[in-house]
């Protein structure tokens, strides 16, 4: 016979453990009057019980060869964490979805000649398709057509930038994609901020490209008008966040990518396909370009330098 406690319900204060009054162990009980019952703590019990259901698939995992031989040296324990789901990493094993990258036509910006990066504009008229982008959108929302992007149904993911918007509508139209399937990206696919390039001519990039082929950490000079500056890497962690959401949210679904510029795209291909971040620019997207993200995708008389060169650890070959 155990001894057993009985608690009265009541408004008072729990009662204290020492004024608690214990039957006594029966003589036919194996336990003497003397041996002590251990309290048992329910949260404590609890926890213990999610802990242990948390480790069922851990210590389940092929990756775990030996029980035994990995308690005693814990340092040992090497994961393959990126085949998990959601961890995305680049470049990546296998991807869940289909994707296309797709550069929005010209801006009215652009048709001017002028640099325009500053998020604050994004939703500005100025930042929408010029008369020639419309046209360049038009032509990039047949060649997805005829690439068959939309056959099976497709989600189309521009920056809410103007001009992505814009884009997006016109490929939904051509390709009878409902506006639901339309998801406006607030962030992740913004126009890389080009600091004090802000507001230059277009022809002045190149100096960006420049300092990109040194580094791609080196940062374009920044400025006070809000206007972001940020390196390829800064780019490339956008990017790669806005793929983890993709493969994470969708699967063995169609994804159209509409960015504002040619950057999110050139940066995010040379991520997706293991190539160095530095020679990014050699990736670049015209105005209304689109391309199926696999290797063959890359045109021929854009092949970069680094399709021959040996990276030991892609995408970090700085």
């Amino acid at each position: 016979m155990v001894a057993t406690t009985t608690f009265v319900a009541s408004n008072s204060s729990p009662p204290n453990p020492k004024s608690l009054n214990f039957t006594p162990f029966s003589s036919d009980s194996k336990l003497s009057r003397y041996d002590v019952v251990p309290i048992i703590n329910r949260r404590a019990l609890l926890a213990l019980s999610s802990l242990s259901t948390a480790l069922i698939p851990f210590w389940a995992s092929p990756q775990i060869k030996n029980h035994a031989h990995y308690c005693n040296y814990p340092d040992s324990i090497n994961l393959q964490v990126a085949e998990a789901r959601g961890l995305f990493q680049m470049p990546p094993a296998r991807l869940t979805n289909r994707y296309y990258l797709v550069r929005a036509g010209e801006s009215e910006y652009e048709s001017f000649g002028v640099i325009n990066t500053n998020p604050v504009a994004k939703t500005s008229m100025d930042n929408g398709l010029s008369g020639t982008g419309k046209k360049q959108t038009v032509k990039a929302a047949f060649d997805l057509k005829s690439m068959g992007a939309c056959e099976n149904s497709c989600w189309i993911w521009p920056s809410i930038t103007q001009r992505s918007y814009q884009a997006a509508e016109i490929i939904a139209a051509v390709n009878g994609v409902n506006r639901s399937h339309i998801v406006p990206e607030y962030s992740f696919l913004d126009a890389r901020g080009l600091g004090a390039y802000e507001g230059k001519k277009l022809d002045s990039v190149s100096e960006v490209y420049a300092s990109d082929n040194v580094s791609p950490n080196i940062k374009p000079p920044p400025i006070n008008d809000g206007t972001p500056n940020e390196s390829v890497r800064d780019v490339f962690v956008r990017v790669t966040q806005l793929m983890s959401i993709l493969e994470t949210q969708y699967s063995e679904d169609t994804v159209i990518i509409v960015s504002p510029d040619s950057d999110n795209l050139s940066v995010l291909q040379a991520g997706l396909l293991g190539l160095e971040l530095r020679r990014h620019s050699d990736l670049a997207f015209g105005p209304g370009e689109v391309r199926f993200v696999d290797a063959s995708s890359i045109p021929t008389y854009k092949q970069p330098k680094s399709a021959v060169y040996k990276c030991l650890n892609p995408p970090n070959c700085n």
